[in-house]
């Protein structure tokens, strides 16, 4: 019989080797649970984060936006459901972790308690906030965890998809007039800041990232992603013709990388514990759609159901071996 010190030296065996954990593997339920907050609150992103685009889609400025915002809003929700059923594989219902968030027990990214204040935010968002996602979540495409791995493949591409679109939006505002230019700079203002701190606190005071390092659920900590992030972002930030809200940001030859000031950390603790712009909008949308598709959810339940019973009662009864139905001609 495996002892529990063998099933640990199995699972760090694993690890060591930078193979995958699966399901049915053992697991340290540190670790199960480590992995049930993080992948919760990444699912909780995405469908939170269909909000604050979603809310442009009527307003949207011709048909071929519009479809654009649709289909996005769209990969959005298919993102969530990956997510939520990598969650379920560790044993942790996808209702069980919605009432979770609603009730303000689990996060979600911080980025989606901002405002989209007008259309140019959808580009922004696509360029700034699903570059940072695509900085954060192509590593995890090597998480340990296997579901959730095979889950990111997509999303990443995806994602890359997204932020392609946001960029090519921008560009053509960058084209227009003086006023778009501006609502395109004003915007990119407003999300510069929020965008860095999606990567989350400094390192040195992130209670999550040594161990998730440890254990393979993350390959990079918190700063080298948003030190990423900056490095991949100016270049871009220059061929469209915008400027970040930062005296410091300049090239640093001896490091090799640019350098930033520290963001704003009591604004995004602030966001964090409930206190910014959009909060209670947010989780009070999603707490209206979770109620009011309660009836949908029973449905479904109630048709599985039944058609499990159907199922039952129309199967064949009987231990026996079947009749003989040769006749007696071709017997002969």
């Amino acid at each position: 019989m495996t002892t529990e010190a063998q099933l640990e030296a199995q699972f760090a065996d694993t690890i060591e080797a930078k193979d995958r954990i699966e399901p049915r593997d053992w697991m340290p339920e540190a670790y199960r649970k480590t992995l049930i907050r993080q992948v919760a609150q990444h699912a909780h992103s995405e469908i939170i984060g269909m909000q604050p685009e979603g809310n442009w889609i009527t307003r949207a400025p011709s048909l071929r936006r519009k479809a654009i915002l649709l289909a996005k809003v769209q990969d959005e929700a298919g993102h969530g459901l990956y997510l939520y059923s990598a969650a379920e594989t560790l044993g942790a219902s996808r209702n069980e972790l919605t009432e979770k968030l609603i009730a303000g027990k689990q996060k979600y990214s911080s980025i989606f308690n901002y405002p989209t204040l007008s259309y140019t935010d959808v580009g922004t968002i696509g360029w700034l906030v699903d570059g940072a996602a695509i900085c954060n979540q192509v590593p995890l495409c090597r998480t340990s965890f296997g579901p959730y791995g095979r889950a990111m493949i997509r999303v990443c591409k995806e994602e890359s998809f997204h932020q392609r679109q946001g960029y090519e939006l921008l560009m053509t505002m960058m084209r227009g007039t003086d006023e778009q230019r501006e609502m395109v700079q004003e915007s990119v203002n407003r999300f510069w800041w929020p965008a860095l701190m999606m990567f989350g606190p400094p390192d040195d005071d992130s209670p999550n990232t040594a161990q998730s390092m440890e254990w393979g659920i993350k390959t990079h900590t918190n700063d080298e992603l948003r030190q990423k992030f900056v490095d991949m972002s100016i270049p871009q930030a220059e061929a469209l013709g915008v400027t970040f809200p930062d005296e410091n940001l300049k090239w640093n030859e001896e490091r090799g990388h640019y350098d930033f000031s520290t963001p704003d950390w009591d604004e995004f603790w602030s966001v964090v514990k409930g206190n910014g712009p959009c909060n209670d909008q947010r989780i009070a949308h999603r707490k209206r759609a979770w109620d009011e598709g309660k009836w949908v959810r029973d449905a479904a339940l109630a048709f599985a159901e039944q058609s499990a019973e159907a199922t039952a009662a129309s199967a064949p009864t009987g231990t026996g071996a079947p009749a003989d139905t040769t006749t007696e001609e071709t017997a002969k």
